[in-house]
């Protein structure tokens, strides 16, 4: 079956790229490059790359620069924290990277494909198949149970968890059958959470998590995205102004301007059960 990602088509056991500037095939499942991982000494799996990634907002005569040149790579399992203040561009480029939104200048890619010069449809596709989303409010149905809501997204997926696997992943099978409005702050978060590792997506893509709840409930959404970054191998990236986030990563790209003004890499990475904040 010809699968479509913008002008991409997967022919059995092989991958062809098709634009109107050129054309070249792939092995299915070979990544697109490879890149020496600074967390350690294996070649590892390029999962986000960027280069000179701009993003320009015009509203009316005033153009608003979101980003300004952002170069980064993500690899495969990480767990990435992007900080920075209110305005720095961590929104923007999270929309980026899970096909929300596209780059008005620069190159973004995801492993094989490039995000910035596909079409509305292959945009799609990715998101459906490869992202998961956890957004800082939760987005849950009101009319519909626990288990509904997260059935929801297993109907479209490929090869989805089922749902009650999914809500025991995140320790909310005894809440199967409650509707949001009987859930707690951090007990929906933990549902959006389900609902987005449901389609088994390659990343966890987390705008906030945290921001509208306390600091325990907080430190308990944070142990099931680290425990799905962890269990799954499931590469997390966590936007977030909250600095004492950080010491869970892997590596922190500090952003400032629209632009990454840093990047750290943590010696020891702090459980969330010692952060203080």
């Amino acid at each position: 079956m010809n699968t479509p990602f913008g002008g991409l088509f997967l022919y059995g056991a092989s991958i062809r790229i098709i634009t109107k500037r050129h054309s070249f095939a792939l092995s299915r499942g070979a990544a697109w490059r490879h890149r020496r991982n600074p967390l350690n000494e294996l070649i590892q799996t390029t999962v986000f790359y960027a280069r000179g990634l701009a993003k320009i907002y015009r509203m009316g005569e005033v153009e608003v620069h979101a980003l300004r040149g952002v170069d980064l790579d993500i690899y495969e399992g990480e767990f990435i924290v992007l900080l920075g203040p209110s305005g720095s561009g961590k929104s923007t480029l999270l929309n980026i990277l899970g096909g929300l939104d596209t780059p008005t200048s620069g190159e973004a890619r995801w492993r094989n494909h490039d995000l910035g010069r596909a079409d509305e449809r292959g945009l799609t596709q990715y998101r459906r198949e490869h992202v998961g989303f956890v957004f800082q409010f939760y987005n849950l149905i009101p009319s519909l149970t626990v288990r509904e809501n997260v059935t929801l997204v297993t109907e479209i997926a490929e090869h989805p968890l089922k749902p009650e696997e999914a809500l025991r992943r995140v320790g909310l099978e005894h809440r199967l059958d409650h509707f949001p409005s009987q859930l707690s702050g951090g007990e929906q978060q933990r549902v959006a959470i389900a609902r987005a590792i449901a389609k088994r997506p390659e990343v966890l893509l987390c705008d906030e998590p945290t921001g509208a709840l306390d600091y325990e409930t907080g430190k308990v959404v944070l142990e099931v995205i680290a425990r799905i970054n962890q269990e799954f191998g499931t590469t997390a990236v966590v936007i977030t102004h909250n600095a004492a986030i950080a010491g869970m990563a892997d590596r922190v790209m500090h952003l400032a301007d629209g632009q990454i003004a840093s990047i750290e890499k943590n010696a020891r990475k702090l459980t969330p059960g010692e952060l203080r904040w």
